[in-house]
């Protein structure tokens, strides 16, 4: 009994930290690089690694503190948010809200279904493929969204331009895309991996 309570508590001690990290990412240059006017971001890391290390339940929890970090960014702090706020403030609110709670909550679920087919004795595939999950998920539900709200608006038919529209989401991605994947897949996965051997070892110490 006294074993679970620990591990319980445990695991929100770590859900809380990993919380404030990315309240501090978010407000603090560590969160995002300013391409233009898109900001790549690397906030999906902390939710990705508390879905792998505590599962589905905390990474939705995550990509909430990610989501509301994403919409307080749309109050002046973000040219590209600010101006999507002022076109049509709910769809602002559901597009920074949604694609990062179903982003955290899913990277919980596939790296529990990975690990059941992943034999490797480091689970070699299940942190690095999750850690990839979880960047293209976030483009995908953000991008999606911002197309079928903002689609349509002066805003971004300013930006696609003479674009058809693939190849505007494709440019609009871009770059953007490959470092986010690229550095959620090593970070996330590296640091996932490390957590999940002291929390095994702690707990066969308990």
């Amino acid at each position: 009994m006294q074993k679970n309570v620990s591990a319980k508590t445990g695991k929100m001690v770590q859900l809380a930290i990993l919380a404030a990290i990315v309240v501090l990412m978010a407000f603090t240059p560590l969160g995002y690089l300013q391409i233009g006017v898109v900001k790549i971001t690397f906030l999906m890391i902390p939710v990705v690694i508390g879905a792998i290390i505590l599962g589905p339940g905390a990474g939705a929890v995550l990509g909430t503190v990610f989501g509301l970090t994403s919409f307080v960014q749309c109050f002046g702090l973000d040219t590209f948010g600010t101006t999507l706020m002022g076109i049509q403030p709910v769809y602002t609110f559901i597009m920074c809200m949604f694609p990062r709670i179903l982003m955290g909550a899913l990277c919980g679920v596939i790296f529990k279904g990975l690990v059941r087919v992943d034999k490797t004795r480091h689970k070699v595939i299940a942190y690095p493929v999750t850690g990839l999950c979880g960047a293209l998920l976030n483009t995908f539900f953000f991008v999606g969204l911002l197309m079928l709200f903002f689609g349509g608006s002066d805003y971004i038919m300013g930006m696609r331009g003479d674009l058809d529209w693939f190849a505007f989401v494709v440019a609009f991605v871009g770059l953007n895309g490959v470092i986010e994947a690229v550095v959620c897949v090593v970070v996330a996965a590296a640091v996932s991996k490390a957590l999940d051997v002291v929390m095994k070892r702690q707990l066969m110490a308990e």
